[in-house]
């Protein structure tokens, strides 16, 4: 492979780096448990594995559909119940959209993969608006009023 196939890949994975740490950097501000450090893990691995699935087989749906499955595994392991109250289901969904974002920036998806990640913080920050909880809280008493 030669240098400037060497860097374009590279590119791929930087710019996965960045969208991963704008959606990490959102969970981060609100105190979330996963942030910066994690999403952009999970962008670049995703990118990486998709990038490999791609240059070494020359299936790019081979790694690829691992990657799906195995955010989907580690999404599993953020999801818990305490006290009746599902938490973590959102930071599971993040992270599962991060690992696309990365895997867009890896088939050369850039208008895809930054659209992408604007979508997820902007769905992050909608938690800020004023009376949105008020809304949340409502879901959530007519659910137990339900059962």
């Amino acid at each position: 492979m030669d240098w400037n196939a060497e860097l374009m890949l590279a590119v791929r994975v930087f710019y996965s780096a960045l969208l991963g740490g704008l959606i990490g950097w959102e969970r981060e501000n609100n105190d979330r448990d996963a942030g910066l450090r994690t999403y952009m893990a999970v962008a670049v691995g995703s990118c990486v594995f998709s990038i490999i699935s791609q240059q070494i087989s020359g299936d790019p749906t081979r790694i690829a559909a691992q990657v799906v499955t195995g955010m989907g595994f580690i999404g599993a392991g953020v999801i818990l119940q305490v006290r009746g109250r599902v938490q973590g289901l959102t930071t599971a969904a993040t992270l599962w959209a991060t690992a696309a974002v990365g895997m867009a920036s890896a088939f050369s998806m850039y208008l895809l993969a930054g659209l992408t990640a604007i979508l997820i913080v902007g769905m992050l920050s909608l938690n800020n608006l004023p009376g949105w909880h008020r809304i949340a809280n409502k879901k959530v008493e007519g659910a137990k009023d339900k059962s």
